[in-house]
């Protein structure tokens, strides 16, 4: 059985970082080299010429054209052989594979399956992205050296919060409040409030509420690379529990998970919040999450080294793994339907 879910839409580079270079990434233990097009599209191609397997990425664009750097063929934006060099007319068996493309998001998405069954519109996209009541900071792509659906578990765990990070999302009040999961139709959703409490060290300094706050944690999770976090804090008492959140701090943190192998992935991540843009609360706002980031990649990284060793221990689970059992099934449901299909 495929380890990987095909007909989806997978996040695989910042629109920011793809222009007009040759740009090499692996999705799914295959390699693409993306570009964009004189009229600004971004094309994606498989990134081996099929004449000696030479990468493309290390040719270069000739208007639309990708041209081989080691023998000059020259292949389209859909991948057909446009040049054969010293051939009046390219053979049109000659090709490479194509892969469509969408943006959102500030994300260039890339759909791995059959290209007849990709559908745009179902490109992964927050309303809340384009609601000028909020700012955005665009973070990072953090390259994790563990297995992707192990961080799509620490994205669906609030539990762990109140260990690893103390010093940015977490205090004390966060060890023992219960947290409690649903599956939706298209995801899985893991939240917990955190009522009458300080707070967290990331949100200090960005409102005066005056005293405690009762805090949320919304993670909804859409199989397989995708998890926002809605986590937000309100005045002790004012009902936002109820629903009543008009005076708050409220934040998204979306991270968009490109599976590289088997023991690798990249994290883009942004924050959108429903505070105005400001360069220096951006910038401490930037530097806490990175330091959050960089928390949980130390542990992922850590777990997948001694799941590389060969040991006789079979692994626990507890009641806090039911979000993470239901995300895993969710994605092996998606592997097994196109496999039967």
């Amino acid at each position: 059985m495929a380890r990987y879910a095909r007909n989806t839409w997978y996040p695989i580079a910042w629109s920011r970082d793809i222009g007009r270079a040759l740009t090499r990434r692996t999705v799914i233990e295959e390699d693409v080299v993306l570009y964009r097009t004189e009229a600004g599209d971004v094309a994606a191609l498989e990134d081996a010429c099929p004449h000696k397997l030479a990468p493309l990425s290390i040719g270069r664009i000739v208007g639309d054209q990708v041209e081989c750097g080691y023998h000059g063929l020259q292949f389209d934006c859909a991948g057909q052989c446009t040049k054969v060099p010293g051939m009046a007319q390219p053979p049109g068996n000659i090709r490479v594979r194509s892969f469509p493309t969408a943006e959102s998001m500030g994300m260039v998405w890339i759909w791995m399956g059959p290209p007849e069954l990709a559908d745009s519109s179902k490109v992964f996209d927050l309303p809340e992205y384009h609601d000028p009541a909020f700012s955005l900071v665009e973070g990072d792509a953090l390259l994790v050296k563990a297995n992707y659906l192990s961080l799509a578990d620490n994205l669906c765990d609030p539990s762990h919060v109140g260990y690893v990070h103390r010093s940015t999302l977490a205090n004390e009040h966060h060890e023992s409040v219960p947290v409690m999961n649903e599956r939706q139709r298209d995801k899985v959703v893991t939240w917990r409030w955190v009522l009458d409490s300080p707070l967290i060290p990331i949100f200090q300094g960005l409102k005066d509420f005056g005293g405690n706050v009762d805090r949320w944690h919304y993670y909804h999770y859409y199989a397989p690379s995708i998890a926002v976090i809605d986590f937000g804090s309100a005045r002790t008492g004012t009902g936002a529990p109820e629903g009543n959140r008009s005076d708050c701090i409220q934040m998204y943190a979306c991270h968009f998970i490109t599976p590289v192998d088997e023991r690798t992935c990249v994290q883009h991540w942004l924050c959108l919040k429903n505070i105005p843009s400001d360069p220096e609360i951006d910038a401490r706002l930037l530097a806490g999450l990175r330091t959050a980031f960089d928390e949980d990649k130390a542990v992922l990284e850590a777990i997948q080294r001694n799941e590389d060793r060969q040991r006789d221990w079979r692994p626990v689970k507890l009641a806090i793994d039911v979000s993470s059992v239901k995300m895993r099934k969710m994605v092996d449901e998606m592997i097994a339907a196109e496999n039967a299909a």
